[in-house]
């Protein structure tokens, strides 16, 4: 029985939830999962192109289809998946749910974890795919659809497993009435609110679509899983091993079931306004969000496009800072939802502890850190990855037409290992506070806006502007000023925007920690919801309490 088997896991999880210090159930090395697992994730993946997809415990396709194209090779991969009708999806998992949403919280949770144990056997797999369909790096592609995603799934696990026991199941009520008393039998009871629909994205195919996945879950509901046509097989790999661990231990595997589509024949919107859908859970552009969010009856969770500023102040090691921005800003070619894009510096510079430094100069190393590691021969490949599509190839191409000075021109990055990657250095443009038609919207990919301000206070202003009307995931700040840090936690933190301060080394803006960081804090533009969090959680079940006279 599985009802205890990974209790252990779960109570850590809790533990981690609480104390939000470092904690992860998966490493993050590839190298803990054994000497020959990469090799055999090669070849496992490889065995998959070409040919049908027929891991999926699903039946009663209509068709096949697949479009995935490979950002490094250029080459079509050529999976197909099997299509369903959306009356047939939404069928199985209405009947799948009927038992699923009955049992006890720690049940669910414990076959829940389970099912993530069975993901683990194919990070290796699904970090080949997640490669070769987003354009990450492997390394990234290993953690983030790995470990990573586990990590995230499995603190929507536990969050949820607390949140469903916060109340007694049934207790006996009674009201002292003077020489005698009222006695009420009372349950209470956590129902689910019905199927959820997770809808993936093209660039994080596993890491933004687990959490939603679990959330549903763990709360009672089945859930349907909406990949983006152009990045379905990580996360169908993913789905598969996670019916084929529902099947082996007695459940139904249709409780999390593969929704694939082609971009001639989108199915998304079908599903969304199909009544039988309660739940979604989005990635993606604004303006599919806000259609998402604006759908009657449906409760809904986002994480849409935002604008992530730096303010630069002061800082002790220029250097330092400049080379970890450098970084942050090429790390998977800026083409992740928590990559810095507007970079906030005051005309007269930034201060030092050798002195200040000039506008002029603190672009120019900006530029020169950014070109070194993009030419470097070991680092430059790695980091960059590849581009995901041609359409955030050329809006970094048409960059330097959007007006502005041009510091550094986005020319192509060569791979040694691949020799048609879809590969550009980011473009750094230099634009006045004026120029809000340029900085105030997101340029999703390598493309860096430096906007010279009066003063860090004029700073401050605009990036508390673009948080409160565009949105943003992440903000970083460098100052050694205590005044100046506490009034921009202040203010950033007013437009609900977190703040990451004086970061260099091996830690950048851009990551977020399962357990410990909340992605997205669902309080401006960016997105309406947090993962994880109480609310991310509580909004997918109901609260029903039942009473009858006590005997």
């Amino acid at each position: 029985m599985l009802v205890n088997k990974h209790q252990n896991i779960i109570d850590n999880a809790v533990k981690a939830n609480h104390e939000r210090t470092f904690y992860s159930q998966y490493p993050e090395h590839p190298k803990a999962y054994g000497e020959d697992a990469h090799a055999k994730g090669v070849q496992s993946y490889q065995q998959l192109l070409g040919k049908p997809f027929k891991q999926l415990l699903q039946t009663g396709e209509t068709g096949w289809g697949g479009e995935e194209v490979s950002p490094y090779t250029r080459e079509v991969l050529g999976v197909t998946y099997p299509i369903f009708p959306v009356a047939d999806l939404l069928k199985k998992a209405a009947a799948a749910a009927q038992s699923w949403g009955k049992l006890p919280a720690s049940e669910r949770a414990n076959v829940l974890t389970e099912t993530l144990e069975s993901v683990k056997d194919y990070f290796f797999d699904i970090a080949n795919a997640t490669m070769h369909t987003t354009g990450q790096s492997f390394m990234m592609s290993f953690q983030a659809s790995g470990p990573h995603a586990n990590d995230r799934a499995l603190e929507a696990i536990a969050t949820g497993y607390q949140e469903l026991q916060r109340y007694p199941p049934s207790l006996t009520w009674e009201k002292p009435m003077g020489k005698t008393s009222i006695k009420l039998y009372k349950t209470f009871k956590p129902i689910p609110k019905g199927t959820g629909v997770v809808i993936g994205c093209s660039t994080f195919p596993v890491w933004n679509t687990l959490p939603g996945v679990y959330a549903d879950l763990i709360t009672g509901n089945p859930v349907i899983v909406k990949p983006h046509p152009k990045a379905i097989l990580p996360i169908a790999i993913a789905v598969a091993a996670i019916q084929q661990s529902l099947q082996a231990n007695g459940y139904d595997p249709n409780l999390c079931q593969l929704a694939a589509d082609t971009s001639a024949h989108l199915i998304t919107k079908e599903l969304c306004e199909h009544p039988d859908v309660k739940l979604i859970d989005y990635t993606g552009g604004n303006a599919f969000g806000n259609y998402v969010e604006s759908l009657p009856g449906k409760t809904v969770f986002t994480e849409k496009a935002g604008v992530n500023s730096v303010i630069l102040d002061s800082a002790n090691d220029l250097d330092a800072v400049i080379q970890n921005l450098a970084f942050s800003v090429s790390l998977y070619s800026g083409q992740m939802c928590t990559a810095p894009q507007n970079f906030f510096i005051p005309e007269q510079g930034v201060n030092t502890a050798a002195g200040q430094v000039s506008f002029n100069e603190v672009v120019q190393k900006f530029k020169d850190a950014v070109v070194g590691l993009v030419n470097h021969p070991k680092m430059g490949a790695g980091t960059l990855g590849a581009i995901q599509n041609d359409s955030t190839l050329n809006r970094a191409k048409e960059a330097r037409h959007m007006g502005g000075k041009v510091i550094l021109e986005g020319t192509p990055v060569a791979n040694e290992e691949f020799s048609n990657a879809r590969v550009c250095a980011p473009t750094i443009l230099e634009v006045t506070s004026a120029d809000t038609s340029i900085y105030e919207k997101e340029l999703f990919g390598p493309v860096i806006l430096i906007i010279k301000t009066r003063d860090t206070n004029h700073s401050i202003q605009l990036a508390r502007q673009m948080a409160q009307k565009y949105g943003a995931i992440t903000c970083g700040a460098y100052t050694t000023d205590t005044a100046t840090k506490e009034k921009i936690e202040t203010e950033m933190n007013s437009v609900f925007t977190p703040v990451s301060f004086n970061l260099t080394g091996f830690i950048w803006v851009n990551q977020h920690a399962a357990f410990s960081d909340f992605h997205v804090t669902g309080g401006n533009p960016a997105g309406n919801a947090s993962f994880t969090n109480q609310e991310f959680i509580v909004k997918r079940f109901v609260w029903v309490g039942n009473r009858e006279l006590a005997e």
